[in-house]
């Protein structure tokens, strides 16, 4: 058999598929089999040449519409905003990103599995962490943020992430906005108030936060 000379294109299509599935069906009741099905030739090797698993898809799925609608990017040329305040505008668009949501509310029982977690620390510790420290020395220079510790803060940030998600630290509709508050007064006192009442909003529009 001749090889792929475009694997790219094969795993969009995967990718492509998957997430349709996913939104349509469910990960849980979206199997293997059901991709294969949907991919117009293509065999159940040819995904597993790509992805050890339906967890690695999902996985891939959430890191592809993270690039492809990138927040931090899309703020990063807005010259009318202040770094704190870039950060506030990410947090805002990537909460009001719908496909976002539902893929990640698909996604949020699998992180019960601590090899998907710790995979989801990794990409996170990754991809987020050299945004947010940029926006945070941003902020530092222009005295939005109050705080010396732009790594150990954007670390810090993505720590407290994974603490919101109900699926890894279970939390009832009352608990999660406690949380939430705790934060919010605990990043104040760091001299990063991020957290104000936009945001505070947006996220009780999330389905976990208000189940």
């Amino acid at each position: 058999m001749a090889r792929n000379k475009y694997p790219e294109v094969t795993v969009d299509k995967i990718l492509d598929v998957s997430q349709r599935l996913f939104l349509e069906k469910g990960y849980d009741h979206t199997t293997i089999q059901d991709i294969v099905n949907e991919l117009g030739g293509l065999s159940k090797g040819a995904i597993y040449h790509h992805f050890k698993s339906k967890e690695e898809i999902m996985d891939a799925l959430g890191e592809r519409m993270f690039v492809n609608n990138n927040p931090f990017e899309q703020v990063k040329q807005r010259t009318d905003l202040n770094g704190l305040e870039k950060m506030q505008m990410a947090i805002l668009l990537n909460q009001s990103d719908d496909l976002q949501v539902k893929l990640t509310e698909q996604a949020m029982p699998l992180l019960k599995n601590p090899h998907v977690l710790a995979r989801m620390i990794e990409t996170n510790r990754r991809m987020m962490v050299p945004y947010l420290q940029e926006l945070i020395e941003e902020g530092q220079k222009d005295g939005s943020i109050q705080s010396p510790f732009a790594k150990q803060l954007a670390e810090f940030l993505v720590l407290l992430d994974i603490w919101m998600i109900p699926s890894v630290f279970p939390a009832n509709k009352e608990e999660l906005p406690a949380r939430f508050l705790f934060i919010k007064d605990m990043l104040e006192k760091m001299g990063l108030p991020i957290l104000d009442e936009k945001i505070e909003n947006q996220m009780k529009k999330l389905p976990y936060f208000s189940e």
